[in-house]
This record gives structure tokens, C-alpha cells and sequence, in this order.
């Protein structure tokens, strides 16, 4: 049976899940190797019961783990954010860990999960190795929770990744009826939290479209940015463009390892980039096809985009915000 010190001293024991109900939090053991696969953690299954622990909750809070620096990858979807985290997987420097489960099972948890938040990120900003940043990149469904993240680790520096609203919608729509779907889904998530008034009543809103409400969805996370760095002191947030990130991959990786104060050489970061990683697919493995042979968008989406586009505009106007999120990162 594994001791509480051994979960408490090995960054491999990474919080995973919660029993609310039981009130204690479930460990699994993941190998360093896993972080650079294509799976997120928040899916990995332990191969064996020895490599899984619930540990109570008061237990958690107890723990004083080794810590080290942690910074996040904030994220508004289908922009990249998984392959940046898969690049800031580099041994000697940083480790990258792609939508710890446990962030996820925060932000479902609301209030009552609120006094884990704090030692949660101290277990997970335990270095995989001497000198090595942790760089944790949540789901876009626990950003909720950034504003506590923040508050827990005022240490942590943060990306916040968006693209333009085309790239965005594009990647909704190549999913079919799931992304559809997904992207209305979101839009509720989003009033939940970070919603507005927005003039409309219930049959209104039923009455969007898909890409409509998948497009609210996107303002709201700009609009949430925008308040987050409005709030922000010093260099502690800046705004990438996942666009710009695939035109300017070097550039990218050492301008956020230089915003988190992290000592690189040039030569890991240009061993990432001409590296194997950015010629596979950051979540499903095997070669990336990239963009090139996409599908071309029809005529109807192409004018939807447009009109969606109109209409957000002068949304974001009234409500005076920039949209998308200005790019600052370099």
C-alpha cells in the first residue's frame, strides 16, 4: 500500500478525481513518458490498482509537498492550446500536463471544492525533475476557476490562448453534429459564469443558431479575458494568438518560457519544434495532415461566419470589448 508520504513527495501521484461524497480525492500514478502522449490526463486509466489511491480530504490539505514554479495555459478551445502544452514537455526544463482531470472535478464541484483548490496546485506544481517549471494547461470547462488558480499560486504566470472567430468556428463545424452541439453546451457553461445581458429572452436564444450560439460562446471567453488582464498586475497574463503560435512556433515557446522566468537554451526549444511533435495530431497521435488538405468550407458556412461575425462585432462594440483578445505575448 502506497504511504501518504510517498503520494505526498512524487510528482508521478497526480490528483485525479473526487468522491464529494466520501470526501477524498482519488491519486493515479502516470510515468513521465505518458505526459508526452496524445491522451489527456484527465482519460488516463490506471493499469493497476497499485497505481491508483484515494486519499482523504483532510489528508490533501495536510500535505506539504516540495513545491515548485507553476504556470497555466488558459484556453477558449480549438486553438491549440494542446500542442503548446505537448511543446512545453521538455526534460531538463519544463514538464507539460495536458487537462489534469482534478481541475475539471473542481470546477463541478463549485463552493464545497474551493478549499482544494490551493493544495491541489501545490501537488501538481511538485518538479518532475530539478529545475523543471510545471506548465498545467486545464480544460476550457474548469475556466471558472482561473480567478482562484491565480489567487492560489500568485507565483504563476499565465497564457491566455484564443484564435479568431473563424478559426474557432471552423473547428466547431468540422465536428459535425457533436461540435454543434458541444458549442451550444458551451454557450450555457459560459452564461453560467461569465454571462451578460444580452437583450434576448428564452425563445430568442432557442432560436440562434448552432454557430451563433457557439460564437456567444467564444465572446463571452474574450470578454472573460479581457476582465482578467484588466485585473491583472504586471506581466503576469498575456494573450496568445493560437494562429500566430503555428506561424511563429520557436518564437512562441521561448516568449512563453521567458514570461514564466524559465532558464531554456535555444537548442531544446528548436529540438521540440523541429522534432517529431509538430508533424502528429497534439490529441488523437499519428501524422497531421494540417490544414492544407481540409475541407473546403461551403458557401453557406462561409456567409454564417460572416453574418456571425457582423453581428458579435457590434455585441462586443456596445459592450466595449476588443474582440478577438488582443495577441501581447511577443
Amino acid at each position: 500500500m502506497t504511504s501518504l508520504a510517498e503520494i505526498e513527495r512524487d510528482p508521478r501521484w497526480l490528483p485525479h478525481a473526487l468522491d464529494m461524497a466520501g470526501g477524498r480525492m482519488q491519486f493515479v500514478k502516470v510515468e513521465r513518458a505518458v505526459l508526452a502522449q496524445p491522451a489527456f490526463l484527465a482519460d488516463f486509466q490506471p493499469p493497476s490498482a497499485a497505481q491508483e489511491a484515494w486519499v482523504s480530504f483532510d489528508d490533501v490539505k495536510a500535505m506539504r509537498p516540495e513545491t515548485g514554479p507553476l504556470h497555466f495555459i488558459f484556453h477558449t478551445a480549438f486553438c491549440r492550446s494542446t500542442l503548446l502544452v505537448r511543446a512545453l514537455e521538455i526534460p531538463g526544463v519544463s514538464a507539460g500536463l495536458a487537462e489534469p482531470g482534478i481541475l475539471a472535478a473542481l470546477a463541478g464541484a463549485g463552493q464545497a471544492g474551493q478549499s482544494l483548490v490551493k493544495p491541489v496546485c501545490d501537488l501538481l506544481s511538485r518538479p518532475w525533475a530539478a529545475g523543471e517549471a510545471v506548465f498545467v494547461k486545464p480544460t476550457n470547462h474548469a475556466n471558472m476557476l482561473i480567478p482562484a488558480l491565480l489567487a492560489a499560486r500568485p507565483d504563476a504566470r499565465a497564457v491566455l490562448m484564443t484564435n479568431p472567430l473563424q478559426s474557432f468556428l471552423k473547428a466547431v463545424d468540422k465536428r459535425a453534429l457533436i461540435g454543434r452541439r458541444w458549442g451550444r453546451q458551451l454557450y450555457l457553461e459560459m452564461m453560467g459564469y461569465a454571462g451578460m445581458d444580452l437583450g434576448m429572452n428564452g425563445r430568442e436564444q432557442f432560436s440562434m443558431t448552432d454557430l451563433q450560439a457557439a460564437g456567444l460562446a467564444w465572446f463571452l471567453s474574450q470578454r472573460m479575458f479581457a476582465a482578467l488582464q484588466a485585473g491583472a498586475e504586471g506581466n503576469r497574463l498575456r494573450v496568445l494568438d493560437g494562429d500566430r503560435f503555428d506561424e511563429s512556433r520557436a518564437e512562441t515557446l521561448e516568449a512563453v518560457l521567458t514570461l514564466a522566468d524559465v532558464p531554456f537554451e535555444p537548442e531544446a526549444v528548436k529540438a521540440v519544434v523541429d522534432g517529431p511533435l509538430f508533424r502528429s495530431h497534439a490529441k488523437l497521435g499519428g501524422e497531421f495532415a494540417g490544414d492544407a488538405q481540409a475541407a473546403k468550407p461551403s458557401a453557406a458556412f462561409t456567409q454564417e461566419v460572416e453574418q456571425v461575425g457582423q453581428w458579435l462585432g457590434m455585441i462586443a462594440q456596445q459592450a466595449g470589448v476588443t474582440i478577438p483578445a488582443r495577441h501581447t505575448l511577443f
